[in-house]
Order: structure tokens, then C-alpha cells, then sequence
């Protein structure tokens, strides 16, 4: 049987479709959640060290106190120091910030 362009081109699309479906494995929701946080721990860490470097660079080098205070952040809070920090020209204003936020 011939099929017109237009079926024949949506027939072989379902097709391929039907085909990827099939090889696709499944993740559990476990395996999903894993993933899920495994992915928000690397971007945590990621800004922890961006945050830091940028921090020692702006102020210099920075009290042992204050790099476990940064490491404990949330994403939300790191974010914010991030912006922050392109106001700092000494340690003190990093204090200040850490003090009020």
C-alpha cells in the first residue's frame, strides 16, 4: 500500500517516536530524587568556590570563620553575597554584610 507524502511522513515521525519510547529506560523516583540532588549539591558547591575566590580576590584573605559561614549558605544566599560583594573593598564590609543578612 502507497501512502500519500503528507501520511507517509507523519507515519514514519510516529514511527520514530514509537521507537525511542521503547528504548527509553526507566528511572525510578528514587533514582529521580538522587539525581535531583545530586544536581543542587554540585551547583551549591560551584558557587561556594565561585563566591570564595571572588571574595579573596575582592578582599583578601579571609578568616577561617568566614569561609565555613559562606560554605554553610543556601544557593539563594550565596547568590546574593555574589552581588554583593562587587560593592566590597575590605574585609569589613563582608563582615557587615554577614552580620546583617
Amino acid at each position: 500500500m502507497i501512502l500519500p507524502k503528507a501520511l507517509e511522513a507523519e507515519f514514519w515521525q510516529e514511527f520514530k517516536q514509537f521507537e525511542q519510547e521503547r528504548s527509553m529506560s526507566y528511572i525510578t523516583t528514587g533514582e529521580r530524587v538522587g539525581y535531583e540532588r545530586g544536581k543542587e549539591e554540585g551547583q551549591l558547591k560551584q558557587a561556594q568556590a565561585l563566591v570564595l575566590r571572588q571574595l579573596q580576590k575582592r578582599v583578601g584573605e579571609l578568616p577561617q570563620e568566614v569561609r565555613q559561614q559562606i560554605q554553610s549558605m543556601s544557593l539563594e544566599q550565596l547568590d546574593a553575597l555574589g552581588e554583593a560583594l562587587l560593592d566590597f573593598s575590605t574585609i569589613a564590609d563582608l563582615l557587615n554584610w554577614l552580620q546583617t543578612n
